[in-house]
């Protein structure tokens, strides 16, 4: 089964170390015998000391300056750099916690480093003067604990020491056998790609505070716990158990005052466990998540991960790798995205540095998005609970900046949020607009509400929390739009961190409507009068809505066959842009469909081809590109740049990688790809298999869903189908395209199962 990864040395580095989390408390892993680093990570430790005022002056002037530039005098160089006027303050940056430090003595010898995808174990095997030793960590999350257990096989083969070490300024705290740290994460500190003589600033009774408390409990042998940490000696077995707490008092207040009411929180936590059922809790818990989908590619490979990736880069098919990455991705999520807990950032929930590469925040004009793709379709539904918090929360702190920047109803989001639920265009006048001048973010994560309705035909989550976010974002879009003569125009609008060339050979971003944005709102539209008619709701707003739509201006082509990027053709600033966002109705939107809208169609793939000549991919570009190619059936490309991906852009334990810098958002991204090559459903007809690559000949996947409430178990051999099973979570009627000739209609009652091939 393609569920391990497995190496035969310690992590090298951070990246490389194998990640471990249960959404609040996040772990990595190194692996090294004689001076083992677990580096350790909580959701809501971020910099900065509550949610900050916005202060823009004549927010609504400044916008109401970059209609009339647009609209009268057709400068988008002035208009591009008036949006300046609208930035409000940089976002704050996600912490890194503390590192669990265990160091013993000896030189190991039969070394095996693994991660059970399946149990959320990673396990390290070794022999050290003829002693074997077995050490597991994991982190739980019924238990709310990180456990780290070694045995050996020789009575009294065990002694070592623990401590804990931190990046910020930490106090130990000892008492009644438990060694405790307090600290603070900065009060303020500068954003990574902005200079200061002083970036990282720490003030006394400012910011985040935390508390991390550790106990150890030996079977045989001894255990002391000083100010030095603790240390056991002469023991068989020992278990660790660590517990972390922070100040953070919700995204509407400043922390709390005093880390040792964290440390307390994080004590009473271990005096709450029962270490004898620790790893049973934990692994009853994950499976229930984890064994609801699969994906299997061939025969399952037998060597060291590392190896693999090298032999794949070297020019080497290995279709169970692909499988391997896409069960890893559902195994990130489980492990960074609770109920409960903060929403999977830019790097899940794993962070090693104070100022991380773009904060470590939430950028909303895909990767947050593209975090959650693979939530619902592979069956991980409560996964996707934080991103629900989160938009509520944006949908909150928005109305405040739609009113301040705007003088709008309903909500707004830009393109970076943090901890705080910052919504404004970030820089303080000093960004590039390009991506801070981004007003329909919010639009677009509304969508994942209307997504996560259909796979799951939940009319309370509908009417309790999805609807007001989805009308609050139509309120505000329908009060941006403006006459142009002919059309209803949404400005400021972008493309995404892309650039277009003016004649003079000046670079800008804001324009009329992008085609972006044309379909976004489009898609905004259609989903709140789907959620009235599902609701039994007219509402005033719906039906202005519906009208605006009909007045947006159109999807249009070029004279060479492309789909257009800004209202004007303008020379893009770069041919081979990373962000492919006037093809956002391929994928994810469902309105461009090769059998429903061949012109469209036609027009993304020649924009597509033009997009991706000569190009070379970053990560998320590249997961994106596998669900953009899948939609329009062109398999052998997808599959070429999952090669490409898995070729480069990957450490050797799979997280993405490119250079030193590492984002999530391409692992989740490529799960939640991938199936498109294999079930879609966002059209009338779910098709099976719909882009099956050659390069896969043999197959099976378990427990992907479909929208309408269907869990598909496929399998293929020789590129055709052997078995295709479908059970419904609801009743309902369903068009199944088992082959291109070949359509089924079922109707099912909830929880019947239908064999499609009997």
């Amino acid at each position: 089964m393609s569920h391990l990864l497995w190496f035969h040395a310690p992590a090298s580095d951070w990246f490389e170390a194998l990640p471990l989390g249960n959404g609040h408390l996040g772990a990595k892993v190194y692996g090294r015998v004689a001076d083992e680093r677990i580096a350790l990570n909580l959701d809501d430790v971020w910099s900065g000391d509550g949610p900050r005022t916005l202060t823009v002056p004549d927010g609504p002037a400044v916008a109401a300056d970059v209609r009339r530039l647009l609209l009268e005098d057709g400068d988008q160089l002035a208009a591009t750099e008036r949006t300046r006027a609208l930035q409000g303050p940089l976002v704050e940056s996600y912490q890194p916690l503390a590192d669990l430090v265990i160091r013993s003595s000896g030189t190991a010898t039969q070394y095996r480093r693994t991660l059970d995808l399946s149990t959320g174990v990673v396990g390290v095997d070794y022999t050290v003067d003829g002693t074997r030793f077995r050490r597991e960590t994991f982190v739980s999350a019924p238990d709310q604990v990180l456990a780290w257990t070694i045995t050996a096989d020789q009575p009294g083969g065990i002694s070592l020491d623990l401590s804990l070490e931190s990046q910020h300024p930490i106090a130990v705290e000892v008492a009644d056998g438990t060694y405790g740290v307090v600290g603070r994460a900065p009060s303020d500190l500068t954003i990574e790609y902005r200079e200061s003589p002083d970036p990282i600033r720490y003030e006394e009774g400012r910011g985040i505070g935390f508390g991390v408390a550790l106990r150890a409990f030996a079977d045989g042998g001894s255990v002391t716990t000083s100010d030095a940490g603790i240390a056991v000696h002469g023991a068989t077995r020992v278990t660790v158990v660590l517990a972390a707490a922070s100040t953070f008092a919700g995204w509407q207040v400043p922390p709390g005052r005093d880390p040792l009411t964290a440390l307390n929180a994080a004590t009473a936590v271990l005096d709450s466990v029962a270490v004898d059922k620790l790893r049973a809790r934990h692994v009853e818990d994950h499976v229930a998540l984890y064994d609801r989908a699969s994906l299997e590619l061939g025969p399952v490979v037998n060597l060291p991960t590392d190896e693999r990736v090298r032999a794949v880069a070297a020019g080497g098919n290995d279709p169970d790798l692909v499988a391997l990455a896409f069960n890893l991705g559902r195994y990130l999520l489980i492990a960074s995205s609770r109920p409960g807990t903060q929403a999977a950032n830019l790097q899940g929930i794993w962070n090693q540095d104070r100022r991380p590469m773009w904060a470590s925040d939430w950028t909303n004009n895909i990767n947050t998005q593209m975090n959650y793709w693979l939530a619902d379709l592979t069956g991980l539904s409560e996964c996707f609970d934080p991103m629900t918090d989160l938009l509520e929360g944006l949908a909150a702190s928005g109305a405040e900046t739609a009113r301040i920047l705007y003088g709008a109803p309903g909500w707004v989001s830009h393109h970076n949020a943090d901890l705080w639920r910052a919504t404004w265009p970030v820089g303080d006048g000093g960004d590039d607009p390009v991506w801070s001048m981004c007003a329909t973010c919010g639009v677009w994560l509304t969508a994942h509400l209307m997504e996560h309705y259909r796979f799951s035909l939940d009319g309370d989550f509908l009417r309790e929390r999805a609807y007001s976010v989805i009308a609050g974002a139509a309120a505000f879009v329908l009060a941006m739009l403006v006459e142009d003569g002919e059309h209803l125009q949404f400005i400021p609008s972008t493309a995404p961190e892309h650039h277009f060339v003016l004649p003079s050979g000046e670079k800008a971003s804001v324009d009329l409507t992008s085609t972006y944005d044309i379909w976004l709102i489009r898609e905004l539209f259609a989903n709140l009068a789907e959620a009235e008619g599902v609701l039994g709701l007219q509402s005033s707003l719906a039906a202005r809505a519906t009208a605006a739509r009909d007045r947006l201006p159109e999807i249009r082509v070029t004279p060479d066959g492309r789909l257009h990027e800004w209202p004007t053709d303008w020379q893009p600033s770069e041919p081979q842009h990373r962000h492919q966002s006037h093809l956002y109705g391929l994928y994810p939107g469902a309105e461009i469909d090769p059998g429903r809208t061949p012109e469209w169609a036609a027009a993304a793939r020649a924009s597509l081809e033009l997009r991706t000549a000569g190009a070379v991919n970053g990560g998320w570009t590249a997961a994106w590109l596998v669900a953009l190619w899948a939609r329009l059936f062109e398999p052998s490309r997808a599959v070429a740049v999952i090669h490409d991906y898995l070729s480069r852009l990957v450490s050797d334990n799979l997280l993405h990688r490119d250079g030193d810098i590492f984002q999530i958002d391409a692992n989740f991204g490529l799960t939640g790809c991938i199936p498109e090559l294999l079930l879609q459903s966002h059209t009338d007809v779910i098709r099976v298999l719909p882009a099956l690559p050659a390069e896969w000949p043999n197959g099976s996947f378990h427990g992907l869903r479909a929208r309408g409430g269907l869990v598909f178990d496929v399998s293929w051999r020789g590129g055709v189908l052997t078995q295709a099973v479908v059970r419904a979570t609801r009743s309902g009627t369903h068009h199944i395209a088992l082959t291109p000739e070949r359509t089924v209609t079922i109707t099912l009652a909830a929880g019947e199962r239908r064999d499609l091939l009997a």
